[in-house]
């Protein structure tokens, strides 16, 4: 299947907008975004308000949740967030910013959004400028024929070992069978990162989701990886 995956298309995702919003989201994404939008993807570690001493990108952060947990577990790390989904966006802008303060909140000093493709931002970043990434219950696009949309594609390896550092981790987690045969034939075809099996109940130091607990609910395992990025 790998061997016949076709390039990735220009989008990897659908509509970007399900329920419609309510009139605070709207205002969260045209007042607060914009202030708390990451802008420096040549220099990633001068993107904060504070000084930073590592850089971590999460791809695809749902409802903010998972973000917010591990923004909060390493203090000295700067954390891009990166979604697309205007209602994901609004999720996290909630927690973020106080009701009435949407057109002049403070950003946190060590946390900032992308809310666009995040392979945009990934070719943009030089070289080993990333201290950790995190892809947590990606789209499985659980169809062969829209394989190449699943965001583990080995397009995005290699620009993931590029923009991380050497020894630097990379997780990823999923509920889904397909993606976790997917994500299994895929890193276990490529020498850029060390691969170990999943484990099979969250690592400690992992942040839950509200995907994860979906998944515990609806029965199924998820698999969590540890991918290290070699030299």
């Amino acid at each position: 299947m790998v061997e016949s995956l076709k390039p990735q298309p220009e989008r990897l995702y659908g509509r970007q907008r399900g329920h419609p919003l309510r009139a605070r989201q709207q205002h969260l994404l045209e007042k607060a975004l914009p202030r708390l939008s990451f802008t420096s993807p040549e220099n990633p570690a001068a993107g904060f308000s504070d000084a930073v001493s590592r850089v971590f990108l999460e791809i695809g952060f749902g409802g903010g949740e998972h973000a917010i947990g591990q923004s909060e577990l390493n203090p000295d790390v700067g954390y891009i967030a990166s979604e697309v989904f205007e209602n994901g966006l609004c999720s996290l802008l909630s927690r973020l910013v106080p009701e009435g303060e949407e057109d002049t909140t403070t950003p946190p000093p060590h946390f900032r959004i992308w809310a666009e493709d995040a392979r945009l931002l990934l070719k943009d970043m030089p070289d080993a400028c990333l201290d950790r990434a995190y892809l947590m219950f990606p789209d499985p696009w659980p169809k062969a024929r829209h394989a190449k949309r699943r965001f583990v594609h080995p397009e995005n390896i290699r620009q993931m070992h590029r923009v991380l550092k050497p020894g630097a981790i990379w997780r990823v987690a999923s509920d889904h069978p397909v993606y976790q045969e997917w994500v299994t034939e895929v890193m276990g075809q490529q020498d850029l990162f060390d691969a170990p099996p999943p484990a099979k109940e969250r690592p400690e130091g992992w942040s839950p989701t509200r995907y994860e607990a979906k998944a515990f609910r609806e029965g199924r395992v998820p698999f969590y990886w540890t991918f290290t990025r070699r030299p």
